[in-house]
């Protein structure tokens, strides 16, 4: 293990880090909130201890290996996260705790949504854009890190690509370099941000809201600059382009990449991930618009049972988490149903949560395979997807996934509960942060404010848990990791 390389990037990153306290800085000095003292002492402190990390090792030639690479993937999101609660301690409003801050900060930029605020409709406008900024920083970073960093290390849902698949994906990368692949998604991401900002703007939000807002859609982030969240701005214009957006930012950036290449269409119509996606979320809407017009959950104003319904389904499907509705006070089942949902989550390569499309959707093609081998049992029959043939080490692989991924959500979910929880507030809080969706049932339903200090470092170590796609994490605590 060379560890000097680690160093060397950690302290560059936090370097790098600091220079995005910057932005806020000119939203304090525009809107003269107040708050410029703050983050420009948050960039400082940062900046030399970044400096201070990076000097000892600055002189290392030594390239990233694969467990070098597997560290510092982790301590990109895990080191981050708690830097970018520092402005948030610092500042005056909100007046908050160190707990408080790290956990707002790391779901800020897991890009879960979980939040900790209130009043934020009344908090000072640079600290409402960082909010939204770490969100979008977030999610440029998990897109990263879903194309081009993890197939390197061979662990991700991109490595469901591999070069005999078919599809628009032929290879792990997009384009030949990694420092290509990254520019190619920079482009996407930044390009997407644009046209959803320009959207709001144009349905009657604010140049501000439009701007916030579009940072945590396209991010899948679901934070907002009120508390009410979409809900605030009461527009079906507003809700149907964040529905357009949300889908678009749940899907695979690779096909983006595709389609712009091809100039066509065609690559989402082909592939098996992106079709599922959108049945599933069809599926979901269908089922909670239908149940919510059957019950009469709204009366006679049915066009508000479509509507709600059809946001919140695909607001929490999507696991951006964004709400028009107090979707925890809807009848029977519909509440628990939609968090199953964030279970799925996102496509692989999106900057959505859960265990992604592409292995529920192996998952469920294994399981079909096995009741078949039930009825013929000498029978041999292959997973498919698109036509082709799967080897087998990529369904154990995605039953290892799948079985580390329940372990530590039950395991999270039992300390929660250990911490004064009761079993649906744990169940649901676990749930929303292990999936990045952010809002829960019971007690952390509105906020995860009044949650015991213990429980939300849990559920902050689950927001990376479920960020990094388990494996990247779990395997900094074997000891063959650490062994020479």
């Amino acid at each position: 293990m060379h560890l000097s390389v680690v160093q060397k990037v950690l302290g560059l990153l936090l370097m790098l880090f600091s220079i995005t306290m910057l932005p806020p800085v000119g939203v304090a000095w525009w809107y003269g909130d107040g708050t410029d003292q703050a983050f420009l002492a948050a960039a400082a402190i940062l900046l030399l201890l970044g400096f201070a990390v990076w000097l000892p090792a600055c002189r290392s030639r030594q390239g990233l290996r694969l467990r070098e690479g597997f560290l510092v993937v982790a301590l990109f999101w895990s080191v981050l996260g708690l830097a970018g609660g520092l402005p948030l301690y610092l500042a005056e409003h909100p007046d908050i705790s160190v707990t408080d801050a790290a956990f707002e900060s790391v779901s800020g930029l897991t890009t879960t949504g979980s939040t900790v605020l209130v009043g934020i409709g009344d908090l000072p406008e640079s600290i409402r854009f960082y909010r939204q900024q770490l969100q979008w920083m977030g999610g440029m970073g998990i897109i990263v890190l879903a194309v081009a960093i993890l197939p390197m290390l061979g662990i991700g849902g991109m490595q469901l690509y591999r070069a005999e698949f078919p599809g628009p994906v032929k290879d792990s990368k997009l384009t030949p370099r990694i420092a290509e692949t990254a520019k190619a998604l920079w482009n996407i991401y930044l390009g997407l941000t644009v046209l959803c900002a320009v959207a709001y703007w144009s349905a009657g939000m604010t140049p501000f809201d439009a701007i916030g807002h579009s940072f945590s859609t396209v991010a899948i982030g679901g934070y907002s600059t009120y508390d009410a969240s979409i809900g605030h701005f009461d527009s079906a214009a507003i809700e149907l382009i964040a529905i357009v957006f949300m889908v678009l930012g749940g899907a695979n950036f690779a096909l983006h990449f595709a389609a712009l290449r091809r100039r066509s269409l065609y690559p989402y119509a082909i592939d098996a991930e992106f079709r599922t996606f959108v049945g599933f979320l069809g599926g979901i809407a269908a089922i909670t618009v239908g149940y919510l017009l059957l019950q009469g959950t709204y009366g006679s104003d049915w066009w508000r049972a479509v509507h709600e319904g059809l946001f919140q389904a695909v607001s929490i499907a999507t696991t951006t988490g964004y709400a028009t509705a107090n979707f925890h006070l809807w009848p029977a089942f519909l509440p628990v149903l939609l968090i199953f949902a964030s279970f799925v989550g996102g496509c692989a390569g999106s900057t959505g949560g859960g265990l992604k499309v592409i292995r529920v959707l192996l998952l469920a093609k294994q399981g079909a395979r096995e009741l078949v081998r039930l009825v013929h049992p000498n029978a041999r029959v292959a997973v498919k997807i698109g036509g082709k043939a799967l080897d087998d080490r990529i369904i154990q692989g995605v039953w290892g996934f799948f079985a580390a991924y329940v372990l530590c959500f039950a395991l999270g979910m039992l300390v929660v509960m250990a911490t004064g929880l009761d079993q649906v507030t744990a169940f649901s809080a676990m749930a929303a942060t292990i999936n990045n969706l952010g809002p829960g049932l019971g007690d952390v339903a509105p906020h995860f404010r009044d949650i015991p200090d213990t429980a939300k470092w849990v559920l902050a170590f689950a927001m990376v848990l479920g960020r990094l796609e388990i494996f990247t994490v779990l395997v900094l605590l074997t000891p063959a990791f650490w062994r020479r």
